[in-house]
């Protein structure tokens, strides 16, 4: 009789090797099912969505014109501590225009902005809903910025705008001088239309894109604060800028250039044309208001 130890080793063995081939007989199948389940799974934690980020622009109201301060306060707006965050939240294009590429790279728009609005200038409010922030450059105050801002809805349209130098030209303390402007907005500002025309046409000839200025479709105030701002001449001096071109760059960095005067940009001559010598005042003309303070209602 053989010990029973050798038959209980015999038992356990025979054991493991049904409960191996069991699982080898489902292993195949089992692989399989398990991949197809997986992959049937949708992938909630590994590819989820980053929340979207809450717009609060009200806060920049405070900021605006009043009895003390009838320009604003850009100086203080600058150094709130939203500020930053708030340009790199809705300014996100790339840009090609200001400074040099580092490792290939183009410094962020949002810093681009807050470059063009470190030296301040005025808060501006307008129909108790939009806001016109302007600067310019540390050192070289030709470069300079505009922010505007659309405060109603959920959702808000910000726009930023920079004038820039055309250094192959004349001196920017010459009257001739030429300059660029650049509109970058969170939101495309053209319509398809015009968004989809062809490049090489709408680089020879700005309006080729569209048929008139008006099928541009740019928000009225819009156009109306920048035409403000550009009117305004260099700090120090009397002399306004000579905007030659004006290029809308899109959120994901299109480019297309429009006649200046489509964005409120009115023509500048600084010199009489020849033959026509300087006219008489209109002493019946009625004086200009868009350059004044608005009345500001309360926002709540």
């Amino acid at each position: 009789m053989k010990p029973i130890e050798s038959n209980s080793r015999r038992m356990s063995d025979a054991i493991a090797r049904s409960f191996t081939r069991s699982i080898g007989s489902i292993g195949a199948i089992g692989v399989n099912s398990f991949a197809i389940l997986a992959l049937a799974i949708p992938p909630t934690f590994a590819h989820a969505k980053p929340p979207k980020m809450r717009e609060d622009v009200e806060w920049m109201w405070q900021y605006t014109p009043d009895d003390t301060h009838p320009a604003g306060r850009e100086n203080e707006l600058a150094q709130d501590l939203r500020f930053k965050p708030f340009l790199e939240q809705f300014l996100t294009a790339p840009q090609h225009f200001w400074g040099q590429p580092i490792a290939g790279r183009w410094r962020s728009l949002a810093n681009t902005a807050l470059d063009h609005l470190t030296v301040p200038d005025k808060v501006l409010a307008d129909d108790n809903r939009y806001l016109s922030i302007s600067g310019c450059t540390v050192h070289f105050c030709p470069d300079r910025g505009l922010l505007w801002v659309d405060l109603n809805g959920s959702h808000h349209l910000v726009v930023f705008c920079a004038i820039d130098w055309t250094k192959q030209g004349a001196p920017t303390s010459d009257p001739e001088a030429e300059y660029t402007v650049y509109c970058f907005s969170n939101d495309p500002l053209l319509p398809d239309t015009v968004r989809s025309g062809p490049k090489n046409a709408a680089a020879s000839n700005p309006t080729a894109a569209a048929s008139s200025t008006a099928d541009l479709h740019l928000p009225p105030a819009l156009t109306k604060d920048i035409g403000r701002w550009a009117a305004e001449p260099l700090a120090g001096s009397k002399i306004v800028q000579r905007i030659t071109h004006a290029v809308i760059v899109d959120p994901d960095g299109a480019e297309h250039e429009v006649p200046p005067s489509a964005l409120g940009i009115a023509p500048v001559m600084h010199a009489v044309p020849t033959g026509n010598g300087p006219t008489s005042p209109d002493n019946n003309a009625k004086p200009a208001t868009d350059d004044s303070t608005p009345i500001l209602k309360p926002r709540n």
